[in-house]
């Protein structure tokens, strides 16, 4: 049994051509091919999240 290659995954996938080809996206992760600022992005995503929780608690805090 082998390994299928970057193409063939496509096909078998139902992917069509919406998989990368060659190196551009072989060694991807997810679809994050640069993982050294990953962890900056998860920072912002939790800092956006926290903006956002505090902005409805004051909502409803001025609400009553």
């Amino acid at each position: 049994m082998r390994e299928l290659t970057i193409s063939e995954i496509g096909f078998v996938s139902g992917a069509g051509d919406d998989c990368s080809s060659g190196d551009t996206g072989a060694n991807s992760y997810g679809s994050i091919n640069d993982t050294s600022s990953v962890g900056d992005e998860i920072i912002e995503l939790y800092e956006g999240l926290v903006a956002a929780t505090s902005h409805i608690i004051e909502r409803i805090a001025n609400a009553l």
